[in-house]
């Protein structure tokens, strides 16, 4: 059983050496930026008090932060890592237990914080169809402007061995694998993990984990933001800006995702995205290969397979070595079913 099931992500935590470059671009991406306490806050329009912290300092991904269901919730996890609750003095307030994971990344836990009024969205219009034409005497006319960030949906996260973090994450929080990502049969690169919610239908994954080559870090964040239309006319409002546009529009296979991914001016990348599967705790864990991870139904493939960006360096030697360690791990011991 797990100390706690947390019930979403929170927020993502950076450094920067300049907070006005990096609120320009957030402003473009789509978030309310603004100033508190020497920090740059980004908020959706979830009535969340933040999304995205950065603090002065050198460009660095800094702690991920995920929401306990209740204060109690948080008791519980602090009592069994012995770990302080601390008062969150950031915008919203609240609690915060602060943890460090196998990798050394940040990860804070939070409960209590204030909510605010739920912000306005740009409607759903209705779509005419070969099957359905609700739309009669209506035009659709868009204006140019930023997407509308709603929440934090996910975030990625290389680590060094997967299944060390694996379990670190889901004996503390809970979650649940939607799918499991293999290099080769039997050779597990990474998953995507959802929070468990019991019958309640929550995203496809709120953090994957990635065993690959090169420096661990935060592979990208994701933000929802209103629709399809939202994040199509927010990639055009991007690239009118001249941001710098690292993958997209595609629409993934797991998770299922409508994406659109841009790098902000200190490297980080942060994707928009709509339309993505729900599930609840029944659903079972599948198993997906690598060709899966990186491919599309449609749209954009991934720079790497465009010819447009190098692959990761020592990728063939990793999968190779990736294949004989656990080769030699399966042949001491019989094959463990995804938790």
């Amino acid at each position: 059983m797990p100390i706690i099931r947390i019930e979403d992500i929170a927020h993502v935590r950076f450094a920067a050496p300049d907070l006005g470059v990096m609120r320009a671009f957030l402003e473009d991406f789509g978030l309310e930026v603004f100033e508190s306490q020497g920090r740059l806050y980004g908020r959706g329009r979830d009535g969340r008090a933040f999304l995205h912290v950065t603090e002065p300092g050198p460009a660095r991904f800094l702690a991920v932060g995920f929401r306990a269901q209740s204060l109690s919730d948080l008791e519980a996890l602090a009592a069994h890592e012995g770990a302080p609750i601390e008062d969150l003095d950031e915008p919203g307030g609240g609690k915060v237990v602060r943890l460090t994971d196998p990798d050394g990344y940040g990860v804070e836990v939070v409960a209590g914080q204030a909510r605010e009024p739920v912000a306005s969205l740009p409607t759903d219009l209705p779509r005419n169809t070969a099957m359905a034409r609700p739309r009669v005497r209506e035009t659709i006319r868009l204006q140019p402007a930023p997407a509308h960030v709603v929440r934090l949906g996910h975030a990625v996260l290389k680590v060094r061995d997967f299944r060390r973090s694996e379990r670190w994450y889901k004996d503390r929080f809970g979650f649940l694998t939607s799918d499991e990502v293999e290099a080769a049969e039997g050779v597990p690169l990474g998953a995507f993990m959802r929070c468990d919610r019991g019958d309640r239908p929550t995203d496809h994954h709120t953090l994957f984990l990635a065993q690959l080559p090169g420096e661990i870090g935060l592979l990208h964040a994701a933000f929802e933001v209103a629709n399809f239309d939202d994040l199509m006319v927010g990639h055009q409002y991007l690239k009118a800006r001249k941001r710098q546009s690292a993958w997209g529009v595609g629409r993934h296979i797991m998770g299922s995702q409508v994406f659109d991914y841009w790098k902000d001016p200190f490297g980080n990348e942060l994707e928009h995205w709509t339309d993505g599967d729900l599930f609840t705790a029944a659903d079972p864990p599948q198993k997906q290969p690598m060709s899966a991870l990186l491919s599309v139904q449609w749209g954009s493939p991934h720079p790497m397979f465009a010819g447009k960006r190098p692959p990761p360096p020592g990728l063939v030697s990793f999968v190779t070595a990736m294949l004989l360690r656990f080769k030699r791990l399966f042949r001491r011991a019989p094959e463990r079913s995804v938790a």
